[in-house]
């Protein structure tokens, strides 16, 4: 059996268009599916629509959770309820592609344990937010060695990852990431990014930036390595300019004025700030995950009713 994870904010307009679509995609297939809906803390009618949908059709289960904990926290909730010999994740507006799914089950089927969606389009996305993408997965790649450039939240995975990825305590987990990180066989498969016809995008440029730092710095310890960095260069720069003031000294040039100590003065003191920033940021994760407070509450559930 194909369980099929779908969180949901805010996506009252677009819920009643998945199952339909699924079916159409997976019925003719002989496919047998379970359909899991994560309202992330929605603040509409999204939950009351699965709740609808739950009444109408055996496969779909829905869980609410007590607020908004975000999509990755959705995401491993959904690993925790599924029943199925494998798993996908999926986005409720459509993007991507049902058509897709029974592509990637026999590739499951044939062994492989990870399928992994992969965007040959990224369709109509702002060009600023394109140009965010690629700056955010290349930075990745450089700093982690994995290439998820192409790569989305879209992967059917095996029921063995699953348990592997719920053995991860991590209370910032990065899905994309882990799902890389943690190995096995895999494969690609393109898909096209389809038009969102209902509802809008919850991602601002906000939520985007703050996504991006979060992963960054939960997923790779470089931006610490960078304070060495900055440190190794203002000392080499210090010892030249030493150098270079004592060679002034021996005949007889006074350096110039206070400019350069005051220059100086500010560029250690920007460096060193941003120093403090990134060894702050660590040390907030590092609170976080000491506290070891849960990444989800659920306050409701289809399986209740």
């Amino acid at each position: 059996m194909l369980s099929i994870i779908i969180p949901a904010y805010n996506e009252e307009e677009s819920i009643e268009y998945v199952v339909p679509a699924l079916h159409q995609a997976l019925d003719p297939e002989n496919i047998d599916f379970e359909i899991i809906f994560i309202d992330d803390g929605s603040s509409d009618a999204t939950f009351e629509k699965i709740s609808k949908l739950n009444y109408e059709t055996d496969n779909v289960r829905g869980f609410r959770f007590s607020r908004n904990f975000g999509k990755e926290a959705a995401i491993w909730a959904g690993l925790q309820k599924v029943k199925g010999d494998c798993c996908i994740v999926m986005d409720c507006d459509l993007q991507h592609p049902p058509e897709t799914i029974p592509k990637m089950f026999r590739l499951w089927r044939e062994g492989y344990e990870i399928v992994e969606g992969v965007k040959a389009e990224r369709g109509k996305e702002p060009i600023v937010k394109k140009i965010l993408s690629k700056l955010f997965y290349n930075l990745i790649a450089s700093l982690s060695g994995f290439d998820m450039r192409t790569s989305s939240d879209f992967k059917l995975m095996d029921k063995r990852i699953v348990d592997e990825l719920l053995t991860l305590n991590e209370r910032n987990a990065f899905f994309r990431g882990l799902s890389f990180w943690i190995g096995f066989r895999s494969i690609k498969v393109e898909y096209v990014v389809a038009t969102r016809n209902y509802g809008k995008t919850k991602w601002s440029f906000t939520s985007l930036i703050r996504y991006a730092f979060n992963n960054i710095i939960g997923f790779s310890t470089a931006p610490l390595q960078l304070v060495t960095l900055i440190g190794s260069i203002i000392f080499i720069t210090s010892i030249i300019l030493t150098i270079q003031t004592f060679i002034r000294y021996i005949f007889g040039h006074v350096l110039e004025g206070f400019t350069t100590v005051i220059s100086l003065l500010l560029l250690i003191g920007g460096c060193l700030m941003i120093s403090l920033g990134i060894i702050g940021l660590y040390i907030a994760k590092i609170y976080d995950e000491v506290k070891d407070r849960p990444r989800f509450i659920i306050s409701e559930s289809t399986e209740n009713k």
